[in-house]
């Protein structure tokens, strides 16, 4: 399974694919069964170079109640600030997060490398 992220251009928020459009929660992301339809998505994305930076899918699994990316880079950018627990998208809470938090995974989404445990 895959998303699609990026950077929005105006604030550097990071964003997910929904749809044809951008949204700020990873549990909002379309999920992509097939890495076609990711490339398809992620051209779509690249042709909107006014409004995010370099899109590029993800991959993504299912974790606990939901699903959550396989990288740690990636858990850690759709988590938001990760300085304090109570800023950023973390802190607002909700399945999507308690996904992410409880999520474990290679450190590159590749899986080339031994698998990280989070405490």
């Amino acid at each position: 399974m895959k998303a699609i992220t990026a950077n929005r251009l105006l604030d550097g928020e990071v964003v997910f694919w929904r749809e044809g459009r951008w949204v700020e929660r990873f549990g909002e992301a379309q999920l992509f069964a097939d890495d076609a339809a990711a490339e398809e998505a992620v051209a779509v994305g690249k042709g909107q170079p006014t409004v995010v930076v370099e899109p590029y899918a993800i991959d993504v699994t299912e974790a606990g109640a939901g699903v959550a990316p396989v990288s740690y880079r990636e858990r850690l950018r759709a988590l938001g600030p990760t300085n304090e627990p109570t800023h950023g998208k973390q802190a607002e809470g909700g399945a999507a997060i308690e996904a992410l938090l409880a999520a474990t995974g290679a450190a590159r989404s590749t899986g080339r490398v031994d698998l990280i445990r989070r405490k």
